[in-house]
C-alpha cells in the first residue's frame, strides 16, 4: 500500500456489538466443543432472497455519505437498493454507480452493532468489479471502534483490490504502530494470470489468538504473528465485525478514467464463519 492515509481512520463510532455473537449467529446454532474441534460451521449468511430485495437488517447495517472517506474516495455511500440488493440467485450485489450529474454512488455494509466473530475461518466467495478507479473490499474492524477508536481498534483486511492491478489482491492488518501506510501488508497475484474480476474466488483469513493466515480459494499466502508487530501491541484478541464495500477513487487506486465502464458490481455468494480446525 503507498504511502497514504488509510481510508478506515476515522470511522464514526457505532453501537458496540455483542461480543459472543459471530455473524448471523441468531439464524444458526451456537457450535460445542466437539464442533468446533472440527473446524465446524459457526455462522453464514448465504444472501438468499428475491431480486432486488435489500440484504438482511439482522445482519447489515450501512455506512453513509461522501466527504473522502479519510482518503480522497469520490462515491457517496447509500443505502438505496441501486447500490445493494440481493439478485435473486444466492448473491449480494453491491453496484458502484456514476449518476447522471457525474457524481459516484456506492455502497458500504456492516455488521457492526449486531454480530461479530473472535477468531475461527471468516471467508467470502466473490466475484470482484474491475476497472480504473474501482476499490473494492472485504475487511473487518473491531467492535470497539467507537470506545478506542482507529487504529486501536484494529483492522483486517481479508481482501483488497485496485483496479490498475486486475491480476492482484492484498492483505493487511493494521494496529498501533503499524497503520496506514506502516500496515503490515502481502500482495497474492492470481497464479492462472487471470483477472480476479473474470470469476469468483474465496477470500479468507485464519483468525487464531497469536496469528493471521491469509488465503485465496485455499492456499494461504501470508501468515502474521504477534512477533510480527515487535513491540507495538497485538490488537486482534476481540470480536471484529465485516465490512463489503466498492470504493471509487481515492488516493490508492487514483480516479476512474475514460476506460472505466459504469456500473461496476461486487457480487457476493456467501460470507462464512468456520471454527478453526
Amino acid at each position: 500500500m503507498p504511502d497514504i492515509v488509510d481510508r478506515r481512520g476515522f470511522m464514526t463510532a457505532g453501537i458496540a456489538a455483542t461480543a459472543a455473537a459471530a455473524i448471523g449467529a441468531s439464524t444458526l446454532a451456537r457450535p460445542t466443543s466437539a464442533s468446533a474441534a472440527t473446524g465446524a460451521l459457526l455462522a453464514a449468511d448465504e444472501f438468499d432472497g428475491p431480486a432486488g430485495s435489500a440484504p438482511n437488517s439482522a445482519i447489515w447495517r450501512y455506512d453513509l455519505g461522501a466527504g473522502g472517506w479519510g482518503n480522497g474516495e469520490l462515491q457517496t455511500y447509500t443505502d438505496s437498493r441501486r447500490n445493494a440488493a440481493l439478485d435473486g440467485a444466492g448473491n449480494l450485489v453491491i453496484t458502484a454507480r456514476r449518476e447522471a450529474d457525474g457524481t459516484y454512488t456506492s455502497a458500504r455494509l456492516k455488521t457492526e452493532g449486531t454480530s461479530t466473530a473472535q477468531y475461527g475461518r471468516v471467508e467470502a466467495r466473490i466475484r470482484i468489479p474491475r476497472g480504473q478507479g474501482i476499490w473494492p473490499a472485504f475487511w473487518m474492524l473491531g467492535a470497539d471502534i467507537g470506545s478506542v477508536g482507529w487504529p486501536a481498534c484494529g483492522e483486517i483486511d481479508v481482501m483488497e483490490n485496485v483496479g490498475y492491478e486486475p491480476t492482484v489482491v492484498h492483505g493487511t492488518v493494521h494496529g498501533p504502530g503499524y497503520s496506514g501506510a506502516q500496515g503490515i501488508s502481502a500482495a497474492y497475484r492470481n497464479p492462472t494470470g487471470a483477472a480476479f474480476a473474470d470469476d469468483f474466488h474465496v477470500f479468507g483469513v485464519d483468525w487464531r489468538p497469536d496469528a493471521i493466515t491469509w488465503s485465496v480459494d485455499g492456499t494461504a499466502y501470508r501468515t502474521v504473528t504477534r512477533a510480527d508487530v515487535g513491540t507495538n501491541p497485538w490488537v486482534f484478541d476481540k470480536p471484529f465485525f465485516v465490512v463489503l464495500n466498492v470504493a471509487v477513487g481515492g488516493s490508492w487506486p487514483g480516479p476512474p478514467d475514460a476506460s472505466t465502464r459504469f456500473p461496476q458490481q461486487m457480487t457476493v455468494d456467501w460470507v462464512r464463519v468456520f471454527a478453526n480446525a
